[in-house]
C-alpha cells in the first residue's frame, strides 16, 4: 500500500470478547485488516496510518432534546413524550422502519458500548481527527451504524444477526458490492452429507457478527469518500447524523430488531 494511500475503517465497539472490532479496506475496496482487540491496539493500528477516513458504529453523543422539543411543538400529549429519549438521527430512521436502540439524553443512562464510543471520539479527535466532511483533513471519522446500514443494502427486513443464516445474508450483502471478501457462498460449496451427518460445518467462510458490522462501517467510510453522491445521512449535526452508503433511504423498510 502507498505511503499516500487512504485507508477506509471501520470500527465497531460494541461487541464480543474484545472491546473493539475493526476492518480496514484499501482503495481498491479490498479488505486489508479485520481484527479485535482493545483501545491500546486500535490506537497502534490507526497511528500506523498517514490518510483514514474510520467510520465508528456509535453514537457521537447523547441525544439534546430535538425529539422531544420537536413533539412538544406538534402537540404531543405527556404519556407520548416518554418516548422521545432519543436523538433526531434515530427519530427519522424509526419513521422510515429501521429500528435502532435510542439514545439517552443523559450520559449515564447509555450502554456501555455507548459511552466507550463517545470516549472514542473524544481520543480520536485528540488525535487530530476531524468530523467527515472537511476538506482537506487527512484523518476523517464518521458516525454510523450497522443495522441501518444492512437495511438500507438490502432494502427489506433482516435475518436475526446472531443466526448463520443472517451472517449469510449480511455478508453477501457486502460482496455483492465489490468489496474484497470471503465470498460467503463458498460455505454451501463445502456442504457434504457426511459433513452435515457429523455437525462439521465450513463455518470458517463466514464472519461474525462483531467482522461483519465493522465490514459494514468499513464500506460507510469507502463509500463516503469515493462515491459522495451515493451518500446520504439522517439526523441534526448538533446531535450527529448517522451516514449511510445509500443515496435515498427509502421509507417502509419492515422493522427489525437492531
Amino acid at each position: 500500500m502507498s505511503s499516500t494511500a487512504t485507508t477506509f475503517i471501520g470500527i465497531d465497539p460494541s461487541g464480543g470478547r474484545h472491546t473493539y472490532t475493526f476492518a480496514a479496506l484499501d482503495e481498491e475496496c479490498q479488505l486489508v485488516t479485520l481484527s479485535a482487540g482493545e483501545l491500546e491496539e486500535l490506537l497502534a493500528f490507526l497511528g500506523g496510518l498517514k490518510t483514514t477516513v474510520a467510520a465508528v458504529n456509535a453514537p457521537r453523543s447523547t441525544n439534546q432534546g430535538l425529539v422531544r422539543k420537536m413533539m412538544e411543538e406538534q402537540g404531543s400529549i405527556p404519556g407520548h413524550l416518554r418516548g422521545a429519549d432519543l436523538r433526531m438521527a434515530e427519530y427519522k430512521l424509526h419513521e422510515r422502519g429501521i429500528s435502532i436502540s435510542p439514545t439517552p439524553s443523559r450520559t449515564e443512562a447509555c450502554a456501555a458500548w455507548v459511552r466507550i464510543g463517545f470516549d472514542l471520539y473524544k481520543i480520536m479527535e485528540g488525535e487530530g481527527y476531524q468530523p467527515y466532511p472537511t476538506e482537506n483533513a487527512a484523518n476523517q471519522w464518521i458516525e454510523t451504524h450497522p443495522h441501518a446500514v444492512f437495511c438500507t443494502l438490502i432494502g427489506q427486513n433482516l435475518l436475526p444477526k446472531p443466526t448463520l443464516e443472517g451472517r449469510l445474508q449480511r455478508q453477501l450483502a457486502l460482496y455483492e458490492r465489490g468489496i474484497g471478501i470471503n465470498d460467503p457462498m463458498s460455505y454451501f460449496e463445502e456442504i457434504t452429507r457426511h459433513r452435515l451427518l457429523k455437525g462439521i460445518l465450513p463455518t470458517e467462510a463466514i464472519y461474525s457478527s462483531e467482522e461483519l458490522d465493522a465490514l459494514a462501517a468499513a464500506f460507510m467510510a469507502y463509500q463516503a469518500s469515493n462515491h459522495p453522491g451515493e451518500v446520504n445521512w439522517v439526523g441534526d449535526i448538533q446531535e450527529g447524523r448517522i451516514f449511510l452508503p445509500v443515496s435515498e433511504i427509502r421509507h417502509a423498510i419492515s422493522k427489525s430488531d437492531s
